[in-house]
This record gives C-alpha cells, structure tokens and sequence, in this order.
C-alpha cells in the first residue's frame, strides 16, 4: 500500500474478512476537533455492532463530505459507483422523478466502513426494511427544539413522553440526536403504510403536548410555534424522511455522534458529552443500549384510535423525492 493509503480488516459474515481500502487517511474531516478520515474510520469500527444494527437492511441515504465537514455536503441517496459485489442495495421507486434508484442497504460492518471510503459522515436510514420498504418498522419520536429552547426543556417533555408510552405499555430507546434535540425509537409492527404511522405520531406529540403544559407542540407551520417550544416532528414517520442514526456521528465541530442512552440518564444528559471522542470507550462499557430494541415490536392500534378520536386534520406532505 502507498502512503497515501491503509486497508482496514473487518470481519464478515460466516467468517470472511472484508478489505476496505481507505485513501486519504491523512484528511482533515473534522478541523476543531483535529479528526483525520483515519479517525472517523476507527470510530466506526469501535461501535461496529451498534451502527450496524441500527442500519440493518434499511435503505440509507448518505450525508458525504468530501473535503471535510466544513465544506460542501452531497445528500446520496443513489448508491456511490465503484462498490465492491459485497455492498448491498435496495432499490427504491421516486414518484418525483419516476424512477427507481438503488440505496446502500448495510448488512454487515463493512459496508459502514466502505461508505466512509466514499467521505461518507452520517448515515440516515429509513424506517422500514428492505422485506417491506412500504411498511415502517420503527416509530421515530423526534422532540426537536424551536431556536429559544434549551435542552433542559428538551429532556422535560421527553421524560414526559416516556411516561405516555409506559401507559400503552409500549417500550422506547432514547437517543441524542447529536445536535440540539431527542429522538426516541419504538419498534413496531410492520403492518401499517406510511401515512398511517404518521398519523399515530401526531395522535402521540398532540398528547404529549396536552400534558406539556405549552412546553411541547406539533402546531404543523414553523412560523406558527412557539420559538421556545419542544416541536414533536411527527413528519419524520413520512416516507423518505430520515434521521441521523443510532451511533452515527454529526457533521459538528466537535464531532457528536448520536448516542443512545438510557431513561435513568435523562436528567443528566448533554448532547455535547457525546463525541467520537468519547464513544468508543462508552460502547466498550455499555455495548449496545438499543440491542433490546428487536425484542418486542409494537402495535399502533391504540394510537391510531386517538388519531380517529381527535379528527385531527394533519396537513399533506410534499412528494417524495
């Protein structure tokens, strides 16, 4: 290998070791923070289980910086040319453009690793499979803050979101979004289309936003909320709207990454205690917090009967696209 190169083993189904060969090692990615494309590379090998598993066989759409994160960012959602026979795909139908476009479909670690060969920081995969692209299997409860609010409100209305789903028996896995804001995901049955998950998410936030006491909202038009309010992003159960990944690090100057955590650390939770920095040696302690996630998938029947109850009229989404 050149100097200008190194190859990363990483192991394989049935045993096989993958080659991924890794250009540029020496790239600046991350400036503040002093992180070379090397280190982005290692810090995904050290939470290998964890980012595959929250990747495992959904279409993904690529947020690649190839000269660095201070510089101009491609959202991929076509897969990158030149990947070797091993990286999968899944392909998917746009109604914008009518035509069908093959994502990168992670089944195993290295085709995370092959990805960051192609300047790829963030990984934001959909919520459904490639069994039943159609058909989500996670609800994605997105708490993001309007611009005057901090996250102590943040972890308010979460803590108050987490005592909803323990009344319908339903289990979440908080996370940090690796920015300002929260997300919380629930497994569930893949048996409802795409609208009808959002739906059963607006049914959630208007709840929590009853209970909030004006601390949360999911009034649709951002001109219209409260700047200091919690939005509950219910629009990010649409179809094609994804969000950064468990363990999938942020293109931020100190290099977050967006870290599951558990309810007893809510209180205490900073996003900014997240780091590729720090990480690793939290997923050496910890292992996976979201493991348990695949344990119990959910349903949306009690959810979906709120929705019916509070005829509430939730605006259209635009195409996907």
């Amino acid at each position: 290998m050149g100097a200008d190169a190194v190859e990363l083993h990483v192991p394989g189904p049935d045993g096989v070791t993958r080659t991924v060969r890794l250009s540029s090692p020496d790239r600046i990615y991350f400036p503040e923070a002093g992180l070379t494309k090397l280190d982005l590379a290692r810090y995904y090998e050290s939470v290998a289980d964890g980012i595959t598993r929250a990747l495992d066989r959904r279409p993904c759409m690529l947020h690649r910086f190839p000269k660095g994160t201070t510089e101009k960012k491609v959202h991929q959602k076509k897969l990158p040319a030149g990947a070797p026979d091993w990286v999968e795909t899944v392909d998917i139908f746009f109604p914008r453009y009518k035509r069908i476009v093959s994502e990168l479909c992670v089944t195993e670690p290295a085709a995370v690793l092959w990805a960051v060969q192609m300047a790829t920081v963030e990984f934001h995969p959909w919520n459904s499979r490639r069994g039943h692209v159609e058909e989500p299997d996670e609800w994605r409860i997105d708490l993001d803050p309007m611009p005057d609010c901090d996250f102590a409100k943040v972890r308010r209305v979460a803590a108050i979101a987490h005592e909803v789903l323990d009344e319908l028996g339903i289990v979440g896995y908080p996370k940090t979004s690796g920015g300002h804001g929260l997300h919380i995901y629930v497994r569930i049955a893949p048996e409802w289309g795409f609208a009808d998950v959002r739906r059963a998410a607006h049914a959630f936030g208007a709840e929590v936003a009853r209970r909030a006491a004006g601390e949360a909202t999911v009034t649709w038009w951002r001109r219209d909320r409260d700047p200091t309010a919690v939005f509950v992003d219910f629009n990010q159960n649409a179809r094609d709207h994804t969000i950064a990944a468990a363990y999938s690090v942020r293109a931020t100057p100190r290099a977050t990454v967006s870290a599951p955590i558990t309810w007893d650390e809510l209180p205490d939770a900073e996003p900014d205690d997240f780091t590729v920095a720090t990480m690793p040696d939290r997923f050496a302690r910890l292992g996976d917090l979201h493991a348990p996630i695949n344990d119990v998938a959910h349903r949306l029947d009690t959810l979906l009967e709120w929705a019916d109850r509070d005829d509430a009229e939730i605006p259209p989404i635009a195409e996907e696209g």
